[in-house]
């Protein structure tokens, strides 16, 4: 083959590699600053939970889905390879080799395996790769493989004089080339040449495959090579030119038959089992580096990438294929529309078009640079909306048909092909075909409204949705020249990001508060429960509604819902695709999807466009497990604790956090987690993209931590959960509990007796104060009656004061009367008669009854007086005492006179000398001494 010839398949090629990487699968990029280590990675495997495991410069990197931890090498050297059989994590680096093990705590421990050698390894030797072979792990360096029974724990070593490039597992059985040498397998334990052909002696094997009974042989330089019988030639495959230019570091065989081709400075080649490329990945449609130190495949067919510089996995397998404007030579795409075997894309840039499945670049289609909004295709004829107005496309170009304001859609007039109804930035438009030729038939006056959505009602109603100010209904005449009415449709509210749109036979209106369909029969729309099922208040991004052939789509922010036909019943069926809005990046309001294959649709976005293919759409199982469990005290540092066991921590120990994950690494797959903690909250909280959770200062009891989680729409079918307790602090241990038990009934005991001795003296006290009340009443009682007896004995004295006074007047006046009827007489002639009277009056005037009479009269009035004066006097004679009764009576001379029978001279007499026997002195008064007495 000439020169040129080989320089024109190599460009062409090349030039294929770049077109192809224009829809690829999604590629998720682990950049050093995500994962925490170093920039190259040598290897990659996978466990058999599902964790990825990377062999990483500074050591060994684990992947859970959620995070990544490193595990530094233990002799602090560069990791060159790693190998998971089961749990069991075989890893090799400079001088050292061994393996990783879960402990109690979930955390890799290392084992050496290299120490148990019986002859030390050769100075600077590294373990550039592993492979496991039932019972056996192989570990190759440069110099030798080191053959590692699992079971006997033996080791067997071949040496080899020359450098050991590559050791490879064909068939469950090892291959490894030496440089010089030749290719060499190994069987019962032993070395046996396989191929000693001078072409690979000389050339670097980069892997060895079978296909077809024969062995296909990758070369790090020359492409692929077959050999049949010990023959070796050239593997006459499509993509041969183009991988011989390459040189190649890694390789490997996937599940479906293809080829994964990692090479120095191209990034990543993926052929088919014909040897045709398929697709191409490289920094310029988004490696993160172009050279691919590794090449892995998982279970669920990932291809991770150990790069020079980052972590890349292609989700080969994913329902979504991706076209990414990284150049912003399209912009965010706004409608999209397949006619004539080509895709057209309308965005806020133009018009763009490539061939369908066909590999090439979009291009600009002429004269159509500005915003579209709309791609319609009518009587065979593609119609542009555009911000200048209508085009039509077709294969010579594009033709401008209306250049006055926006067009935003066209809609078939029913029942007229010839007619197209059109809604503008100023109301409504109709296009009329005439001989083949579409133009600009007439406004429709009456209604300058911008109408975006629209729809024929029937051949004389018009209905126009404005996100800003509702829906409105339009009678029109039937030649469509004029609106006759224009009503205001009160039964649906305005919306932001609204849509109307025809979907069978109904008129569909959906914005937040769900879908309604207009009743014609009431004039009304009423809600459609069945198809508001798609909106969620919670999940709610725009109204939007797309049909498509037997499908109607809608945009949340979780998924992509579309509404077809029930399978068993008249029932729709709603199908949710697990797309966050995050991750589609669409225009909200403008969400566009079309249909481009069986199955196929194209979802145009703001950095282009993905593909879903509903074929490859599965419902696969998750799994989620508990990672981790750290616990703390607020004065301590955190530890990591056993996540198999149950365990009782100390009170002040109370502080936990716990990480989980689910094994999934599919870019537009997003896992969301939930959990409850039984004992201090007992419902799910609301899903969350955290895949850790800390629980503060938990009190004590005993405790279930339950977590959950789904992938999409799926929810694992696994519950991880762990149980403790947290012990109850020292002061409420259940001796201590017993203590204060026993403390508090002996309290309430000496409470009680303390209240009932204090109520008994309470009681006594009140008995006391009651009878001293009772005295006191008794004596104010006494006192009443001693008052009472007083003033009776009061009343009495008065009484025998007023009697001694009338007796005493009495004997008065009866004295008074006798002395004068005795003076009267005197006066009279003397006769015998009348002497033996005055002798008589005499008599009564001296009579003793009368003094008898008034000193017992006195005495009962003034008791003892008269004994305390002849105490106080006792020279006083009967008269003196008498005189003293009667001047204790505070009598004057004059009434004392009659009463001694004496005249009032002999009174004062009496006075004077009762005076000087008292030894009164002369200032003294008689009449006040006696009554002081």
């Amino acid at each position: 083959m000439s020169i040129y010839k080989s320089i024109f398949f190599l460009f062409l090629g090349l030039t294929t590699i770049s077109v192809n990487a224009q829809e690829i699968p999604p590629i998720q990029v682990y950049l050093p600053e995500v994962y925490n280590a170093e920039t190259q990675n040598w290897s990659i495997s996978q466990s058999e939970n599902d964790y990825i495991y990377v062999a990483n410069n500074i050591g060994l990197l684990e992947f859970n889905g959620a995070k990544w931890k490193l595990y530094k090498t233990p002799n602090q050297t560069i990791l060159r390879s790693v190998k998971a059989v089961e749990n069991t994590i075989y890893t090799g680096c400079y001088m050292e080799f061994g393996y990783w093990k879960r402990d109690s705590l979930n955390q890799l421990g290392y084992t050496s395996l290299s120490k148990d050698l019986k002859s030390p390894m050769i100075e600077d030797e590294q373990i550039w790769n592993i492979i496991a072979l039932d019972e056996f792990i192989v570990f190759q360096s440069l110099n030798r493989l080191y053959s590692y029974n699992t079971k006997s724990k033996v080791f067997n070593v071949i040496n080899s004089e020359t450098t050991l490039t590559k050791m490879v597992e064909v068939n469950n059985t090892i291959y490894y080339q030496k440089l010089n040498q030749g290719v060499f397998k190994i069987e019962n334990g032993k070395e046996t040449l396989f191929s000693d052909d001078d072409f690979l002696k000389t050339n670097r094997i980069i892997n060895i495959f079978s296909i077809d009974g024969n062995f296909i042989i990758q070369t790090n330089q020359k492409g692929f090579f077959v050999l049949d019988d010990g023959v070796l030639s050239k593997w006459d495959v499509p993509s041969n030119e183009v991988v011989s230019s390459l040189t190649t570091y890694s390789s490997m065989r996937l599940k479906d038959g293809s080829f994964a081709i990692g090479t120095i400075s191209n990034g990543i080649i993926v052929l088919n089992n014909e040897g045709r490329i398929v697709y191409s990945y490289n920094q310029k449609n988004g490696l993160s580096n172009n050279t691919v130190l590794s090449v892995f495949e998982d279970k669920t067919d990932n291809i991770w990438l150990g790069l020079d510089n980052g972590i890349n996995c292609i989700n080969s397998s994913s329902p979504f294929s991706v076209y990414n404007d990284e150049k912003g030579q399209l912009g965010a795409v706004h409608a999209a529309k397949v006619y004539r075997n080509k895709l057209y894309l309308g965005t806020n840039q133009g018009l763009f078009v490539k061939l369908l499945d066909v590999l090439e670049e979009f291009e600009l289609v002429d004269g159509t640079k500005g915003q579209v909004w709309s791609l319609e295709v009518y009587d065979d004829t593609l119609f542009c909306g555009h911000d200048l107005g209508t085009f039509i496309i077709n294969d010579d170009g594009m033709k401008q048909i209306f250049d006055v304001a926006g067009t935003w859609g066209i809609k078939q007039i029913p029942h007229n092909e010839n007619l197209l109804l059109k809604g503008s930035y100023n109301g409504l438009s109709i296009l009329e075909k005439v001989n083949d030729d579409w133009q600009l038939r007439n406004k429709i006056d009456g209604f300058d409204i911008s109408s975006k959505f629209f729809e024929l009602l029937d051949r004389n109603h018009i209905l126009v949705s404005h996100e800003y100010k509702g829906v409105y209904k339009l009678d029109v005449n039937s030649g469509y020249e004029e609106v006759l009415e224009v009503k205001k449709d009160t039964t649906v509210n305005k919306g932001l990001h609204a849509s109307l749109l025809r979907f069978n036979s109904d008129i569909l209106y959906a914005y937040k508060d769900g879908i309604y369909a207009f009743d014609s029969s009431e004039d009304l729309f009423k809600k459609d429960t069945v198809l508001s099922e798609v909106y969620n208040p919670k999940t709610y991004v725009s109204g939007k509604l797309v049909n498509t052939p037997g499908k109607l789509w809608s945009f949340s922010k979780r998924n992509i819902n579309f509404i077809s036909p029930g399978l068993l019943s008249d029932t729709p069926q709603i199908t949710r695709i697990p797309l966050s809005s995050e991750l589609r990046e669409s225009i909200t309001g403008y969400e566009n999807i079309i249909p481009i294959d069986n199955q196929k649709y194209l979802i145009g976005s703001s950095f282009g466009y993905i593909v879903v293919d509903l074929n490859k759409m599965r419902n696969r199982s998750y799994n989620i497990q508990i990672n981790s469990i750290s616990n703390y005290a607020l004065d301590s540092e955190s530890r990591t604790i056993e996540t198999k066991t149950n365990k009782e921590f100390h009170n002040k120990s109370n502080n936990f956090e716990f990480t989980y994950s689910i094994a999934e690494f599919d870019k537009y797959l997003e896992s969301e987690y939930q959990y409850k903690l039984d004992g201090d909250y007992d419902k799910w909280s609301s899903w969350s993209k955290s895949s850790s959770e800390l629980f503060k200062n938990l009190p004590f009891g005993d405790y279930t931590f339950y977590v959950r989680g789904r992938v999409g729409n799926q929810i694992t079918e696994n519950t991880a959960e762990y149980s403790f307790s947290i012990k109850k602090p020292w002061y409420l241990s259940n001796l201590l509990v017993l203590i204060y038990a026993l403390s508090l009934i002996a309290f309430a005991i000496i409470t009680h007796n303390i209240y009932k001795r204090n109520y008994k003296k309470q009681k006594d006290k009140l008995i006391i104060e009651a009878e001293r009340e009772l005295e006191l009443k008794e004596l104010e009682n006494e006192q009443q009656l001693m008052s009472l007896r007083n003033e009776q004995l009061k009343q009495d004295i008065d009484n025998k004061n007023r009697e001694l006074a009338i007796s005493t007047m009495s004997l008065i006046k009866k004295n008074e009367f006798l002395n004068s009827i005795k003076e009267e007489l005197k006066g009279v002639n003397k006769t015998e008669g009348l002497n033996s009277v005055i002798k008589i009056i005499d008599k009564n005037l001296n009579n003793t009854d009368d003094w008898k009479f008034f000193e017992e009269a006195f005495n009962n009035a003034d008791k003892d007086f008269l004994k305390k004066v002849k105490a106080k006097h006792p020279s006083l004679t009967p008269n003196d005492l008498r005189l003293c009764a009667y001047l204790r009576l505070n009598l004057s001379s004059k009434e004392i006179a009659p009463l001694l029978n004496i005249s009032s001279r002999s009174v004062e007499v009496k006075r004077y000398r009762l005076r000087k026997k008292m030894d009164l002195p002369h200032e003294s008064s008689l009449t006040n001494y006696i009554l002081e007495i």
